[in-house]
Order: structure tokens, then sequence, then C-alpha cells
């Protein structure tokens, strides 16, 4: 082979095989970061990820039934099912792009037999000499490839991947927003179970207190006004346990959609909720882009989009395809396979538009006010989780600083209902005192439960914000690669 033949075939083979690539190289727009939350003790800024359990997060709050319900929500929860379903998707769609690397080959053998008219139409050199049969037996391939000279292929591969890493951030995120919301739920109806046990209480209270009224009543030592006041609250409070139970079914039942199971079928016997908030540390707020998966979806939703970029431009540059055919080709079958039998072609075809009436110009448009929106869906996303995880972090701070003064309060109401109740039976003040300190207890302790359990659901929120103990640099794994066995699957 020739000194020239070979510098043409060198450059042809760079060129087929490492052509330029068009469009944007991608690098990951800057997001305004805040240099560290604003906290207060007890909650501070520490190492990333120290405080929030890898993977089942929901340790962290030590509760074996609640973790129970986290385990079957990952393995019966449907909506978690249908994001799964999504990224075998979106891996079969980047495995798609990425079977386009690699040459085409197809085959469409035939057979036939027919018979020619002797009327057909002939020309003075071939006179039809009556009718003829014939056999024509065909076995042909096909093979075809079309050359990435600009990289429009790349980018679309570079395109299915990004996709196929948002989607699984988006499966990360829902598993992240199912098991927080059975959390949440969880800890609320516990809270429920505490207040309806301080209501049933209370009933059991108010029923000695009429029984009490009523008695000195009958002995002319309490007016009927008493014995009313009495009966009103007591009624009052039973309105509110009843409400309150339909209250805890609907939490119920929301616990069993997301654990998958039937709402009739699904029960959780009573408890009273008594866990304190685990220790959590925020870390800094850095490190919240590679710890949220819903960040790191929109992080790689521009990564697509700026692929898209480079999938436009490249319609601006001229395709080639090379293409081959043969094959065998008789009349008689068992010649078929003869070496006089053999077909072939080779060759190779180059397009160019050349007018498409601003078509090419607006498709590179629509791929840039695409990316431009992706980057500040980023940045919006960003903006929220840095105010969730704030949010949080105050809310606690502050709930624990409710808690405590609540606490006092309840304590304070005891002793109220305690002097009341001594002084009614001294005859020193009417039961009106009574009722009243009554009413008091009973609204300090359900304060008192409600903040309990706000405080677990906040440190619920905390770890969701936190994105749950999850990395992004898990999505490196997350990519589909050129296989034998997949090139040559069928």
């Amino acid at each position: 082979m020739s000194v020239k033949k070979l510098a043409f075939l060198s450059i042809a083979v760079f060129l087929f095989g490492f052509g330029c690539t068009v469009g944007p190289k991608y690098q990951r727009p800057s997001a305004p970061v805040p240099a560290k939350w604003e906290v207060t003790e007890p909650w501070r800024e520490s190492a990333p990820k120290d405080g929030v359990a890898k993977g089942e997060w929901w340790a962290v709050f030590q509760n074996d039934e609640l973790s129970a319900l986290e385990k079957q929500a990952l393995d019966a929860n449907q909506t978690i099912k249908v994001a799964a379903a999504r990224l075998e998707q979106a891996r079969a769609a980047a495995a798609l792009q990425i079977a386009t690397q690699f040459p085409t080959l197809s085959t469409a053998p035939s057979a036939q037999r027919q018979r020619l008219s002797g009327n057909r139409p002939t020309s003075s050199n071939f006179p039809a000499t009556g009718p003829v049969s014939q056999t024509n037996i065909t076995l042909p391939f096909v093979a075809g490839y079309e050359v990435d000279l600009f990289g429009g292929r790349r980018r679309s591969i570079e395109a299915a991947q990004a996709s196929y890493q948002a989607t699984a951030a988006d499966l990360e995120n829902v598993r992240l927003v199912i098991t927080s919301e059975i959390a949440g739920d969880y800890f609320i109806l516990r809270q429920l179970d505490s207040e309806l046990s301080i209501l049933d209480r209370t009933v059991e209270n108010l029923q000695k207190g009429l029984q009490l009224v009523d008695s000195r009543h009958t002995g002319g030592l309490a007016s009927g006004l008493d014995v009313a006041e009495e009966e009103t609250l007591l009624n009052t409070t039973r309105t509110q346990a009843i409400l309150l139970r339909q209250q805890r079914k609907q939490f119920e039942d929301a616990i069993a959609v997301l654990v998958g199971k039937p709402a009739p079928d699904f029960q959780l016997a009573p408890k009273e909720l008594n866990a304190e908030p685990p220790a959590l540390d925020a870390g800094l707020p850095s490190d919240l882009l590679e710890r949220r998966p819903d960040i790191a979806e929109a992080e790689r939703q521009m990564a697509l989009a700026n692929a898209q970029i480079g999938i436009a431009r490249a319609a601006y540059f001229p395709s080639l395809n090379l293409f081959a055919n043969g094959g065998w080709q008789a009349a008689d079958i068992a010649k078929l396979l003869n070496v006089q039998s053999t077909f072939w072609a080779v060759g190779a075809n180059a397009a160019e538009a050349i007018f498409t009436g601003g078509s090419r110009r607006a498709q590179t448009q629509f791929a840039k006010a695409g990316y431009d929106a992706s980057v500040a869906s980023y940045r919006d996303t960003v903006l929220n989780a840095f105010r969730e995880v704030q949010d949080d972090v105050t809310g606690l701070t502050v709930l624990d600083q409710a808690y405590r003064s609540q606490d006092k309060a309840v304590d304070s109401a005891r002793r109220t209902l305690d002097i009341a109740t001594s002084r009614y039976v001294g005859g020193l003040v009417n039961y009106l005192d009574v009722v009243n300190s009554q009413q008091a207890l009973l609204n300090n302790e359900q304060e008192l439960a409600v903040i309990r359990g706000q405080r677990l659901v906040t440190s619920v929120l905390l770890v969701k914000a936190l994105g749950g103990g999850w990395d992004a640099s898990s999505l490196s794994a997350v990519q589909v690669k050129a296989k034998i066995r997949d090139v040559v699957a069928p």
C-alpha cells in the first residue's frame, strides 16, 4: 500500500472515530451559597452528614415500629414502584443511544418462483419465445454505519446518560419523600394518641368531679349552675375526643396507603408519644449541594439541556453514512452458496441540508432557552433547599424553648387545679374557679403534647431537608456502558 493511501486511511479513521464535538462543554453553573447557617444552641454546624444515618435515616429515632413501616413502604409503596419503573425506562433509553455507536447488520432472505407471460412486452433484440418460469433465491446482508463526524451522536449519548442519572436522583428523592412522609404521619398519629389519652383521663376526672358537685348539690351545698358547668365541660371534652379519633383514623389510613396496604385492613394500636428528637447536625451549607437528591436531579437536568444544544448545533453540519451490502443469489438452491452466486456493493453518501427555512436556528435557540430554564430551576431548587434547612433548624430551636416553657405551664396548671379544688371543698370559692382550672389544665396538657409531636415532625423534616444521608457521588455509578453481549444482542 502506498504512503498516500496510508495517509488517507489514517485521516479517514481519525475523522470517523475521533470527530469533533460541537456545542458548549458542560460546566455546572454556580448557585448562591450562604457561608453558614443561622443557628443557636443546642443545634450546630458540623462535618458533613455526621448526624444522619446512611440509607435507613429513620434509625436515628430508635423506633422499631417506625423502622418496620419504613421497610414495608420501600417494598410495597406504589409511588416508589412507579419511579423505579421510570428509572428502568431511562436506562433502556440510554442503552438505545449507546447502540447507535455500532454498525447495523440486517438480512432479508427471499425465495421466489415466477412465470413470465408468453405475450409479455419484448424488444426486437430479445423476442419472446413463449412463457418462461424461473426461480430467484436471494440471501442478502446489508451493513450500515453513520459516522459521528461532529459529535451529534456523542451529545445524544451524553444527554441520555444525564437523563438516566437525573431519573436515578428522582427515585432517591421519591424514596426520601415517602419515607419522611411515613415518619411525619407516624409521629402525628402518636401525638394524637397522647392527646386522646389526655382527653380520656380528663373525662374520667370530670366524671368524678361531676359526682362530687352533684352530691353537694343534693345536700344543698352547691348550685345547679355548678352542676351545669361541670356537665358542659365534660361533654365538650368527650366531643373533642370523638373528633380527634376521626382525625387519628385519617392519619392511620394515610400510613396504610404509604406502606401499600388497604386502609380497612390496617391498624396501629394506640401508643402515647414519649420520644425525644435525636441530635442532628446541619453540616455546612455548601455540603447541601451534594446531599439532596432533588438538587442532584436539577443539576443533571442542566447537563441534559446543555447536551441538547450540541445536538441542535450538529444539525448544521453534514452527515456521512457508510454502507455495504452483499450476499448470494441463484436460481438453484444447490448453487446458492457458490462463489459465482455472490454479489456485493460498498459505498458512502453524504447529506447536508442547504435550506431549512430557519428550523435549525430555531431548534438551537429552543435548546439554549431550555438550558437557561434548567439553570434557573437548579438555582431555585438550591435556594429552597437552604430555606427548608434554615426553617427546620430555627423551628427546632423555637420548639425546644417552647417545650420547656410549656412543661412549666402544665405544672403550674396542675397546682392551680389542686388549689382551686381545695378552696372549693372548703367553701372559699365557687365551682367556676374549679371548672376554669380544669379547662386550663386540659388546654396546657394538649398544647404540650402538640409541641412534643411537632418537635419530632420537624426533626423528620430536617433530616429530609438534609437529604436523608444520601450523597450525589453515588450517581457516578449510574451509567450505561457498552458490553459485548449487548452489542451482538438482537
